[in-house]
């Protein structure tokens, strides 16, 4: 019993800790200008205000950053998910020239953080005109997300019976067709957590965008954040505003496909 209420106290202290950052920034955006240095510890103030959610879509071009990062993420995700979903499966049910070579690269880029690759992405991009443009990002975020997504859903693959296939084949169904109508099916939560990690790579996405976007009709949210802080002084409101508006597509992805991560993140671990 006494180990039940430590237990339980040690998460209540964790939870707490956890929360107490996010319940702030939704304090000092309900703040009014003059009272962001507050210290009171109401998590609503009482002279709460919107006036910095709505600053930010009617005196700031935050609606055009957050239509460019929907646009970017939405596509990375589609993108990435499908070849994953397909390189994956290759790589769990074939074996082809190249194939012991194809898994240790994809091992190897996962070594390396993302600033080593700034300079070749961008002359790579500049090269084929993609510079200021959400088609270079989508480039760029498809190829950093596919390594852990091709190996996340090859581990997948690797857990589904290949007798499932077979049983299917010989019914009369083509390879895609098993593909398609069997395997994928089973594979829906590696699928979620493919799709997941592809919109999180794009949608948060700040060094590479930072490089690679130059006008500020292209920005997507964490570089159009960015602005609200400048070298003389930070508009924390809108900041913390822009925050809370970035986190809730976060929130409610996690919310609605919770059911899936578990599974979909141990499953495909179990065989390499």
């Amino acid at each position: 019993m006494l180990k039940k209420i430590v237990l339980v106290a040690i998460l209540v202290v964790i939870t707490m800790l956890t929360l107490y950052p996010v319940l702030t920034v939704v304090t000092v955006s309900l703040r009014p200008a003059d009272r962001l240095l507050s210290t009171s510890l109401e998590i609503i103030p009482d002279d709460a205000t919107f006036a910095n959610y709505v600053k930010l879509f009617t005196e700031r071009p935050f609606a055009r950053w957050l239509l460019n990062s929907t646009i970017v993420a939405a596509a990375v995700t589609i993108f990435a998910t499908a070849l994953a979903s397909t390189a994956g499966y290759a790589f769990s049910r074939f074996r082809f020239p190249g194939y012991k070579v194809g898994m240790s690269m994809l091992l190897i880029t996962q070594m390396f953080p993302a600033t080593m690759l700034l300079l070749p992405l961008f002359l790579m991009l500049a090269k084929l005109g993609l510079i200021n443009s959400s088609v270079g990002l989508m480039v760029v975020y498809s190829a950093t997300a596919l390594p852990f997504t091709v190996w996340q859903m090859k581990g997948y693959y690797d857990t589904i019976p290949r007798e499932l296939e077979e049983a299917a084949m010989l019914d009369g169904a083509s390879r895609f067709k098993t593909f398609y109508l069997v395997i994928l099916p089973l594979a829906a939560p590696a699928l979620v957590i493919t799709a997941l990690f592809s919109f999180l790579t794009a949608w948060s996405e700040y060094v590479v965008a930072a490089q690679v976007l130059l006008t500020e009709d292209m920005y997507t949210l964490p570089i159009g954040l960015k602005q609200f802080q400048s070298s003389m002084t930070t508009e924390w409101g809108l900041y913390a505003a822009g925050s809370i508006v970035v986190s809730i597509p976060v929130i409610m992805l996690f919310m609605k496909l919770s059911k899936w991560l578990v599974s979909g993140l141990t499953l495909g671990s179990v065989k390499g």
